[in-house]
């Protein structure tokens, strides 16, 4: 397992509060085969018109293109709990997300797939915003275990629940990856449980 410890890369804005999971992906995208897929539509409804055409959204912008980390405002991530809504973020690039605050479920969903959830009040976030604005082209330094990060030579702090930043900490956010990695010690349980005889 890798840890997730320090993060750099370029942001984006993303303004406005009580994104949903419907904005982030909308529900006629839902029936991709892969995740890969979604990248693509992240925010489709925002980004295109009903002839798709583009209407020029923040992450369209050329300035913006490539850009890893997003800063929205408060309530980020509510509505429906589809897990296609993180995943949509993180296939289109991004790896960090910074909000005033996170839906419950879309939180967990975005610290399983390892792309940390990081939580900061409203004056130094939007001063980060203006920042970001003014500075597209400069880079995020991220420091999980300090809570702080760096952009244009100033310094912001933010928290996380405690629990994530623990499992971001320590390499072990994700619960499928801890399994395959225990899977030798699982098989000697197995092995050592009777269900597990198949000999009569």
């Amino acid at each position: 397992m890798n840890d997730l410890v320090k993060r750099s890369g370029r942001g984006v804005y993303v303004q406005g509060n009580d994104i949903d999971t419907d904005r982030i992906i909308p529900a006629r995208f839902l029936k991709c085969v892969t995740f890969d897929e979604l990248g693509p539509a992240l925010f489709y409804d925002e980004r295109f018109d009903t002839q798709d055409v583009s209407k020029g959204h923040i992450l369209d912008a050329p300035v913006h293109r490539g850009a890893s980390i997003m800063i929205s405002d408060t309530n980020f991530g509510c509505g429906s709990s589809r897990e296609h809504a993180p995943q949509a973020l993180q296939k289109f690039g991004f790896e960090v997300i910074i909000a005033e605050s996170f839906a419950e479920i879309f939180h967990g969903n975005c610290t399983t797939l390892g792309m940390p959830c990081l939580v900061m009040e409203k004056t130094q976030r939007k001063a980060l915003a203006a920042l970001v604005g003014l500075h597209p082209d400069a880079e995020f330094l991220i420091d999980l275990q300090a809570q702080n990060l760096t952009f244009a030579n100033e310094q912001f702090s933010f928290t996380m629940k405690d629990s994530a930043r623990e499992a971001f900490l320590s390499g072990r956010f994700d619960p499928l990856d801890e399994l395959l990695v225990a899977k030798d010690a699982i098989q000697a349980v197995a092995v050592r449980l009777s269900y597990s005889d198949h000999s009569g």
